[in-house]
């Protein structure tokens, strides 16, 4: 638990981080990071989530990742483009005792975000069985293999991208007309 907390802290840190940095607008850029969202139980629109991946989530909940972009200019990150319907990704999977059903979906992104040589994978929509105790990183860490940095912010996702980790680039063309 001490592991969790202290990347839930590090998250927190990391992302409060981002924002009290100088801003990037004036130079026409922002940050290409992994942003997480979630719904709770019966909801149908995404909420930016305000803490890390180390909460506890509810049986019938979706988590949502979007490789995505924002700036002051563009301050909103993009939700994952499947809405999170708990029905269609987890419908067909039966309730377990001591254990709860979480819908996951992990947008990597517009191909025209992607780091240079890297192209966005397909869009995961997956219902995932796990302990009742699990939280977000837990059930995050069964779909695909995540890399985070030191401060506990999260980097790569199923190899993606290779390398970088909430990095400062130049406002995307389609994006600055937003």
């Amino acid at each position: 638990m001490n592991k969790k907390f202290a990347i839930l802290a590090a998250v927190a840190i990391s992302l409060s981080t981002l924002s009290t940095l100088p801003s990037a607008s004036a130079a026409g850029s922002g940050y290409r990071y992994w942003g997480y969202f979630q719904a709770a139980p019966k909801a149908t629109a995404w909420t930016a989530a305000m803490t890390g991946p180390t909460v506890n989530i509810s049986d019938g909940a979706v988590e949502g990742w979007a490789f995505t972009f924002s700036s002051d200019a563009v301050p909103d990150a993009s939700s994952p483009s499947v809405l999170p319907d708990f029905q269609t990704l987890c419908g067909k999977t039966r309730a377990v005792a001591g254990k709860k059903r979480i819908g996951i979906v992990i947008d990597f992104g517009a191909a025209y975000l992607s780091p240079t040589g890297e192209k966005p994978l397909k869009t995961v929509k997956r219902c995932i069985v796990i302990d009742k105790k699990a939280q977000g990183i837990d059930v995050l860490g069964k779909v695909v293999r995540v890399r985070a940095d030191k401060s506990g912010l999260i980097c790569g996702l199923a190899g993606y991208p290779r390398k970088e980790c909430g990095v400062e680039i130049p406002t995307p063309t389609e994006l600055a007309s937003k």
